[in-house]
C-alpha cells in the first residue's frame, strides 16, 4: 500500500478548542483580514464580545456599555449582572458553556452555541475577563487560550458588570488596524436597535431614539431622499424606508435580535416581498415589483424565538419561524406590512402621490430601457464566453469552502500588462480580476441607459451582477487597481463616478476598495524590503544600510507576477472607499466630476502630492 493511501490510528487527531479555533479561525469568524474590510476578523472578535454586553442590557441590566480601543487593545466594559464568579474562567475557556442555552434568561439572543468569547480568547495574545457581583471581583488572564493568570476572588466596591480586554494576534491577523469608521458604524447600529442604550467608544457617546429612522437618516443626506422616511413600529418588528432621488438599484439593513444581517434571509426576502404587495393593494395597480422597489432604501429588524443563521457570524437569517407562538416569519412580516404601511399611506396623501410617481417614472425607464438591455445581456453573456475581459475566481462555482466567499474580490485594472500581473499572481480560488481598455467614460449626469450602452460598464454591471440589487453582488470587495500616478489617479476618479451615480449604495455598505501597491524596492544581498511611501523607503534604507539597490516603480506592468503575489496576498492592503453622507451625492459629483473649477484641480494635486514630489526629485 502506498503512504498516500494509508489510514491507521495514526491518523486520527482529536484537537482541543482553542488549537481548532486557531487551525480554522474562518469556520468562527468568518475571514481574517487586517481591518479594512467591515466582516475582517478583527470587527467580529469585538462584536462577539459586544454581543454579551448588549444581551445584558436587553435582559434590563446595565443601560451604559464603554468600550475603548488604544493601539491594539480592546476592552468593553457593560454594568449588567456580571458573570457567576464561579464560572468566569469556564465562560471564555470551554466550549458550550453559557447561559443562553436557558431560554427563560435569553428568549432572543444572538449568541446561542456558546462559542464567542472562546473564539476571541484563542485568537488573542492577551485576554482578560473580570466580573464584579455583590462587592466581589474575579478575573482571570489567558494568551492564546491558554489561562495564565487565575487569581482568587477579591473584594471590591467597583460597580457590577463585566470588563474584557483583548489583543488580536497578529500571526493570525497580519498588519491589522482598527479603524474608527467601521467600529463608530457598528455600534451606531447597536444604539439603533436598542432604545435606551449608551454607548461610550473612546469618549464618544453614541445614542438614538429613533430606531431605524435614525439608521436611514445617518447613512443617507436629506437632499437624496424622495420623501420623509416611512417608520412604522410593532412588538417583535420595526421598519423605516424611503426611495432615493439618486440610485438606481435597493438597499437594505436587515437585523435579527439585534445582529446585523449583512447578506439579508428570510426576513428582508420577506419585507421586499410584502412591500409590494401592499403596494400594488394600495393603488389598486399591478406594478411591476422592479418598478416599486426601485431605488428604495429600507431597513428592518425583527426578533425571533432562537435564530437559525446559515453560518457562525450570523450574516444570514435562515429561520422561517417566529417562534413562541407567532406564525411565520414571512406571514408576521406580510400581516405587520399590510396593515401599517397602509394605513400610513392612507394618512399621508403626499407621500403616497410621491411615491406613485416614483412607480410610474420607474416604469417608462425600464420600457424606454428594455431594448437596450436585452441587448447589453446577449452582449455581456457572450462576452463572458470568450472570458475577454472577466478572469473569474472559483468560488463562484461551489467548490470553495463556503467561508471564503467573504473573501471573494474583483480587481478592476487597466492596461494589458498590468492584468497580466496580477492575473498570474492571485488566488484562483477567490481572486477574479477585470480588465478596462483604456480609460472608462466619465459618466457624470448621464442616465442609467448609459450602462448598458458603453460596453465596458455593461460588462461590468454584468460581472459584479449588480443590476437589480445588491443581494445579489458577486464580489464582496471591489478593487481598483491602478497606477500610483495622474492617469491612474483620474481612472480611480471615473470608477468612482461610475459607482457613485449609479451604485452608492455599494460604497456605502462598504465593498469599495483601492489597492496600495509600493512605490518603491530597497534591497541587498539578505532582504528586500517594499516600500509604500517616502518615508518608508528611507525607514529601509537606514535598516540594510550601506548602498542597497532601490527600484522605483513607475506602474503595476513594472511589477513582476512573481512579486505582485505579495500585495495581494495575505500582505494586501487596501484603502476603502468611505461616502461621507452629510454631503449629498449629487454635490460629491459635481465637485469631483463636473466643471474643470480651481477647487477640483487643488484638490487632485493635493491628492497627488507625494508621486508629483518624487516625479520631480528624478
Amino acid at each position: 500500500m502506498s503512504e498516500q493511501t494509508k489510514y491507521t490510528e495514526d491518523n486520527i487527531r482529536s484537537l482541543d478548542w482553542k488549537e481548532h479555533i486557531r487551525m480554522r479561525p474562518g469556520m468562527y469568524i468568518g475571514k481574517l483580514g487586517d481591518g479594512s474590510s467591515p466582516d475582517d476578523g478583527i470587527y467580529i472578535l469585538l462584536k462577539e464580545v459586544l454581543d454579551n454586553s448588549i444581551d445584558e442590557f436587553v435582559m434590563g441590566a446595565g443601560k451604559t456599555i464603554e468600550i475603548s480601543i488604544k493601539d491594539r487593545l480592546v476592552t468593553i466594559r457593560d454594568f449588567g449582572r456580571g458573570i457567576p464568579l464561579g464560572k468566569v474562567v469556564d465562560v471564555v475557556s470551554k466550549m458550550n458553556t453559557g447561559g443562553k442555552y436557558d431560554s427563560r434568561a435569553f428568549k432572543k439572543s444572538v449568541g446561542l452555541n456558546g462559542v464567542g468569547t472562546k473564539a476571541v480568547n484563542a485568537l488573542s495574545t492577551f485576554f482578560r475577563v473580570e466580573s464584579n457581583r455583590d462587592n466581589e471581583r474575579k478575573s482571570a488572564e489567558f494568551s492564546i487560550g491558554n489561562l495564565v493568570s487565575d487569581p482568587p476572588v477579591e473584594k471590591v466596591s467597583a460597580r457590577k458588570g463585566t470588563k474584557v480586554s483583548f489583543t488580536p494576534d497578529e500571526s493570525i491577523f497580519k498588519n491589522y488596524k482598527y479603524r474608527p469608521e467601521y467600529v463608530v458604524k457598528m455600534l451606531k447600529n447597536y444604539v439603533y436597535l436598542n432604545p435606551g442604550l449608551t454607548i461610550v467608544f473612546n469618549g464618544e457617546k453614541y445614542v438614538s431614539e429613533n430606531g431605524l429612522k435614525d439608521l436611514l437618516e445617518d447613512n443617507n443626506n436629506k437632499e437624496d431622499m424622495l420623501y420623509p422616511i416611512i417608520h412604522l413600529r410593532g412588538n417583535d418588528i420595526e421598519i423605516a424606508l424611503t426611495h432615493s432621488k439618486t440610485q438606481y438599484s435597493e438597499e437594505y439593513h436587515s437585523f435579527v435580535n439585534g445582529q446585523h444581517t449583512t447578506q439579508g434571509g428570510t426576513h428582508q426576502a420577506a419585507f421586499r416581498e410584502s412591500l409590494v404587495r401592499t403596494v400594488r393593494e394600495f393603488y389598486g395597480k399591478n406594478y411591476e415589483a422592479s418598478d416599486i422597489r426601485k431605488s428604495i432604501i429600507g431597513a428592518i429588524s425583527i426578533k425571533v424565538m432562537e435564530p437559525v443563521f446559515e453560518s457562525q457570524t450570523k450574516t444570514k437569517l435562515g429561520s422561517t419561524e417566529m417562534g413562541g407562538g407567532l406564525p411565520t416569519v414571512r406571514t408576521y412580516i406580510n400581516d405587520f406590512i399590510k396593515k401599517y404601511l397602509d394605513n400610513f399611506l392612507h394618512k399621508n396623501p403626499e407621500t403616497a402621490e410621491k411615491l406613485q410617481r416614483k412607480i410610474l417614472q420607474a416604469e417608462r425607464e425600464r420600457k424606454e430601457l428594455s431594448g437596450i438591455r436585452k441587448l447589453a445581456k446577449d452582449r455581456a453573456k457572450k462576452a463572458s464566453l470568450h472570458n475577454k475581459k472577466l478572469r473569474d475566481c472559483r468560488v463562484h462555482l461551489g467548490d470553495v469552502k463556503k467561508e471564503r466567499r467573504l473573501e471573494s474580490t474583483l480587481f478592476i485594472t487597466e492596461g494589458d500588462s498590468a492584468s497580466g500581473s496580477i492575473t498570474k499572481s492571485r488566488d484562483v480560488n477567490t481572486q477574479a480580476v477585470f480588465s478596462l481598455r483604456g480609460k472608462p467614460l466619465n459618466s457624470y449626469g448621464m442616465s442609467k441607459k448609459i450602462v448598458y450602452e458603453n460596453e465596458e460598464f455593461n460588462l461590468l454591471q454584468a460581472a459584479l451582477n449588480i443590476e437589480e440589487s445588491m443581494e445579489d453582488l458577486r464580489y464582496n470587495n471591489i478593487v481598483i487597481a491602478t497606477d500610483a500616478d495622474v492617469d491612474g489617479m483620474h481612472i480611480r476618479l471615473l470608477l468612482i463616478t461610475f459607482f457613485l451615480q449609479f451604485f452608492p449604495e455599494l460604497i456605502k455598505e462598504g465593498h469599495l476598495y483601492i489597492l496600495e501597491t509600493p512605490l518603491f524596492r530597497v534591497r541587498n544581498k539578505k532582504e528586500t524590503i517594499y516600500c509604500y511611501s517616502e518615508d518608508e523607503r528611507i525607514a529601509a534604507m537606514n535598516k540594510l544600510k550601506g548602498k542597497p539597490e532601490i527600484t522605483r516603480f513607475k506602474g503595476l506592468g513594472e511589477i513582476s507576477p512573481d512579486e505582485f503575489k505579495y500585495f495581494i496576498g495575505e500582505d494586501m492592503r487596501l484603502d476603502p472607499v468611505m461616502l461621507d453622507t452629510a454631503t449629498s451625492i449629487e454635490n460629491l459629483l459635481q465637485f469631483y466630476m463636473g466643471k474643470n473649477t480651481p477647487e477640483r484641480q487643488k484638490f487632485i494635486i493635493n491628492n497627488l502630492k507625494v508621486e508629483l514630489d518624487l516625479v520631480d526629485e528624478e
